[in-house]
């Protein structure tokens, strides 16, 4: 097996209706790589359906023996990794062709320690909408402060810096977590400003409810120690730039 330059985490739960579409779109990657299944107690058929790629020695599938949530399986799995870069996609999500690469060439453009993309925007039952959800090619804490420029699902990394700020705290956006806590040590960070991921809208996920979204979001501050004048600012400029960006979805 050749030495995965890119270890790609994909937490499961009950997706066996979209995770084929996911791995065939890492597996067309052009970069070596490994790709780690997290599967966070499925109970519907996606550990027979993975059976297929039981002999893909890219491909490696675990499944957690308690409910662990999304946050401690991706860690797991960035603790389980092999390849110096780490790339985050959740299993009803998709990439586009060449997106590791274009990333990776930023990353060494840009000599940064983590890479976004844009996206565009598909319904729950995957017809792609047109809707597109663009990323500044430069990002900065300060940036990112008023609003989640980061999706997780675009996401490459180093794995040191994986590993140094792990994901915590699943009563709220994780992830935001984790790209503030990057940002605050590294400064700025780079993305692609192409559509390279194809992210799945849902009204059942975990930020489906606008209500419960916010809440969490608020969490994020406090979390990060704002104090309450701070977070109640930063998250008024985070809903706004959230209305604005799916207004129309």
């Amino acid at each position: 097996m050749e030495i995965p330059l890119v270890s790609v985490i994909m937490p499961t739960y009950n997706s066996s209706k979209y995770i084929e579409t996911a791995i065939h779109s890492v597996l067309i990657q052009e970069v070596p790589l490994e790709l780690i299944i997290i599967d966070d107690c499925s109970t519907d058929n996606t550990s027979n359906l993975l059976m297929k790629y039981k002999n893909n020695h890219n491909i490696i599938y675990i499944k957690n023996e308690e409910n662990l949530g999304v946050a401690r399986s991706r860690n797991k799995g960035v603790g389980l990794a092999k390849g110096k870069y780490i790339a985050f996609l959740d299993a009803d999500d998709y990439w586009s062709p060449h997106k590791l690469s274009k990333q990776l060439d930023a990353l060494e453009a840009k000599q940064r320690v983590l890479c976004s993309t844009a996206r565009e925007l598909m319904t729950p039952d995957g017809k792609l909408t047109e809707k597109i959800i663009p990323v500044p090619e430069n990002i900065t804490y300060h940036m990112m402060l008023g609003q989640n420029l980061i999706n997780c699902s675009s996401v490459i990394l180093l794995r040191k810096v994986a590993l140094e700020f792990p994901m915590e705290y699943e009563d709220s956006h994780e992830d935001y977590i984790m790209w503030l806590r990057v940002l605050q040590k590294y400064k700025k960070v780079c993305a692609v400003n192409e559509p390279l991921l194809k992210y799945r809208l849902s009204n059942s996920g975990k930020s489906g409810s606008k209500l419960h979204s916010a809440k969490m979001t608020f969490k994020v501050y406090r979390y990060m120690g704002f104090g309450i004048i701070k977070s109640c600012t930063c998250f008024v400029s985070y809903a706004l730039h959230g209305f604005l960006k799916y207004r129309k979805h």
